[in-house]
């Protein structure tokens, strides 16, 4: 009995931690820089954006939802992460899309790395979020790490500007 009361009490406090982290990412965040595999134009790279605000929903999924400014446009997308068994593993757009998230050393950076097959090939692209608008330097070289390990350029990172509120247009 001992045993199994030892082994229900681990089993709910490992759950619990597990909850608690979770709930570490809700909020508001800064995206801080943006790196992907491809050498996008100018043009195609969001200049401004504004904080991006992660939601809880069940079963431990989460939305994420932003604006961004392209072209003189606002647009505001939301995206669905459906919680995976792999812990810090989501998917979304009907499993074509794999989001990883992993927590940098000081507790208040994140990194979000996407995988997307799309139009036959593997778009990939990373992003350093942070709970404030100000740039560390820190946690900046600590993003570079998972960027050089999964492959991608350091001349891809850029680092758009921080927005205020914009009404999206479409």
């Amino acid at each position: 009995m001992k045993t199994l009361l030892l082994g229900v009490t681990l089993g709910l406090a490992a759950a619990l931690s597990f909850a608690l982290k979770e709930e570490d990412i809700t909020g508001t965040w800064y995206v801080k820089a943006v790196v992907t595999n491809k050498d996008l134009p100018e043009e195609k790279r969001p200049r401004k954006v504004s904080p991006m605000t992660v939601t809880i929903l069940d079963h431990g999924d989460l939305e994420a939802t932003f604006t961004f400014l392209r072209n003189d446009w606002c647009f505001q997308k939301k995206i669905l992460m459906q919680k995976m068994e792999e812990p810090g593993k989501f998917s979304s757009y009907g499993g074509r899309k794999l989001i990883y998230l992993r927590e940098l050393p000081g507790r208040d950076h994140y990194v979000f790395h996407c995988k997307d097959q799309r139009h036959g090939g593997l778009f990939r692209m990373g992003e350093l979020v942070g709970r404030n608008p100000d740039t560390n330097l820190e946690a900046l070289e600590e993003f570079k790490k998972p960027v050089q390990h999964k492959g991608l350029s350091e001349g891809n990172i850029f680092m758009p500007l921080q927005m205020g509120s914009c009404v999206p247009e479409h």
